[in-house]
């Protein structure tokens, strides 16, 4: 019999649950550690390879394949994180969860162990597939064990570590590739997953579903695949590998806009949507997604483009500019766990997304004064108020969604959050690459005749600036090094103001969240 219209629309009853007791404070804290690792598997294997990709291309002989390496990944846990959000509210978060703790850790086994670019690419997308798992069901269960007045503080350590993660990611890849060999930033997520998986298999407890064996939307699940396949690409690509106008960015666009319809279309008919429309009229929802964006395009761009900045023109190795971003983390760690603990007590979060999201902007204009010549002090501030404003924001937009949802949806809709975030960081760090390229391009352009004769020489007759390395550029001649140092510090701080009337919008959506009183109950 066809669903009607109206039969779709209704809200779906909540599964039942099994019971299965409170857990104790010593389980919780178990339980909390297995979180606190998987969480920071997935978020540091966002980042960690950065660092170590031209060691990598070289020994693998795939230059021409390198952006996919980072892609794949990305691309693969974006897709995942609905699915598994919906997945842990039809079958139960733990299971789910151990699935992608599996899935993680076999993909980080086959990656250390590629022997050529195409196996390492599917092998990282592969890694992904467990990796955007790991960070949904994180969050998630703490929401299963934990009272949303308590876990204000849970959330707060969870946000400090996807922030340290961000940062660190880049600096660990360096280590490891410096120290020992690539291939041991996959290697080092055995022991700790194991351990997370462990922890999780013999100390975590969670209600089962039962009754009636729900029915999957399959349809949802692949048009919302192939949406987000397009909308990463298209922001992946674009003003990059492809020009914003060329037949590749335009059919992705397409794509992306009618995945998106038909997806619309087919979750007005699921009786188990992958993302419910009807949450998209709760209005913390519906903020917090846009709210998230916002603050995934700011700091996503930052972080991606400040390593640049260190090593191109202040000279910094690899090694070193993760080092010298150890002011962001000091400020995520600093706010994200203040903040948490301050929501634990008072019950109040209202105005966190509001001071943070003006903590950003003040961030974001700090870094825009940078140059070769300001001192690393002013640099540093920077960085450290843009951390502050971040851990203000981040993880608490994720308790706010999470204190709105209905039960049955926790999980869909904590994935959903994250996912838009996800997504805005994927456009940002594309469209503020695609400015910086341009800006520099102009930059160079002005070069003296001397100084660019002798940057061709150096570069092999190579006229572009785009295979420039931190490597090349330390042994170039000093007064090409100046002009070319000068020249990225004078294109790539400026792109930083371009996020501030980003943020700007969300922080007048800010203003309109409602406070709802956080449950005392789990």
């Amino acid at each position: 019999m066809p669903t009607t219209r109206a039969q779709a629309q209704s809200p779906e009853p909540e599964a039942r649950r099994e019971p299965a007791g409170p857990l104790s404070t010593r389980q919780i804290r178990w339980v909390f550690l297995g979180v606190m690792l998987t969480m920071l598997l997935g978020a540091l294997d966002q980042t960690i390879v950065s660092t170590a990709l031209p060691t990598i291309v070289g020994e693998l002989n795939g230059l021409e394949h390198l952006s996919w390496v980072v892609t794949a990944y990305i691309l693969a846990a974006t897709v995942g994180m609905p699915i598994y959000g919906k997945a842990g509210d039809l079958f139960g978060r733990k299971v789910v969860f151990q699935f992608a703790i599996v899935t993680f850790l076999i993909g980080s086994v086959l990656c250390g162990i590629a022997q050529d670019m195409t196996q390492l690419i599917l092998f990282r997308a592969l890694q992904g597939v467990g990796g955007g798992g790991l960070m949904i069901g994180a969050q998630a269960i703490i929401a299963d064990i934990v009272s949303a007045r308590e876990r204000g503080r849970y959330m707060g350590l969870i946000g400090a570590v996807f922030g340290l993660a961000s940062v660190a990611g880049p600096l660990l890849g360096g280590l490891f590739t410096d120290k020992l060999d690539w291939r041991w930033i996959f290697y080092i997520n055995l022991p700790l997953g194991a351990v997370a998986l462990a922890t999780v298999a013999l100390v975590l407890k969670l209600p089962k579903p039962s009754g009636p064996k729900p029915k999957l939307d399959y349809a949802g699940t692949v048009l919302l695949a192939a949406a987000s396949v397009c909308i990463v690409l298209f922001t992946s690509w674009g003003g990059g590998q492809y020009a914003w106008d060329s037949p590749v960015i335009i059919g992705l666009g397409i794509g992306t806009v009618v995945a998106a319809a038909v997806f619309v279309i087919a979750e007005r008919h699921a009786s188990e949507p992958i993302i419910p429309l009807r949450l998209f009229r709760d209005r913390e929802f519906v903020l917090t997604a846009l709210i998230g964006i916002t603050v995934g395009i700011a700091m996503f761009s930052t972080v991606s483009y400040l390593p640049t900045f260190l090593q191109m023109v202040s000279g910094a190795s690899a090694t070193e500019s993760g080092l010298l971003m150890l002011p962001m983390v000091a400020g995520m760690l600093t706010a994200t766990i203040t903040t948490g603990r301050i929501i634990s007590a008072t019950g109040r979060y209202r105005i966190w997304p509001i001071l943070g999201t003006a903590v950003i902007m003040v961030g974001l204009v700090l870094l825009s004064r940078m140059s070769a010549d300001t001192a690393y002090v002013f640099n540093a501030s920077g960085m450290l108020v843009l951390g502050l404003g971040v851990g203000m924001v981040m993880q608490n937009l994720v308790l706010i969604v999470q204190n709105s949802a209905p039960r049955q949806d926790l999980g869909t809709a904590t994935s959903a959050n994250t996912y838009f975030r996800q997504i805005g960081a994927s456009f940002g760090i594309s469209v503020f690459g695609s400015i910086f390229v341009g800006r520099l391009n102009d930059e160079m352009a002005a070069a003296p005749a001397g100084a660019a004769d002798r940057l061709g020489d150096v570069q092999g007759g190579e006229a572009g600036i785009s295979s420039l390395t931190p490597e090349l550029l330390r042994d170039m001649p000093e007064q090409v090094r100046e002009f070319i140092a000068h020249a990225f510090g004078d294109a790539l701080p400026p792109i930083f103001l371009y996020g501030v009337p980003i943020v700007f919008v969300g922080f007048v959506l800010s203003f309109f969240i409602r406070e709802k009183k956080l449950s005392t109950e789990v």
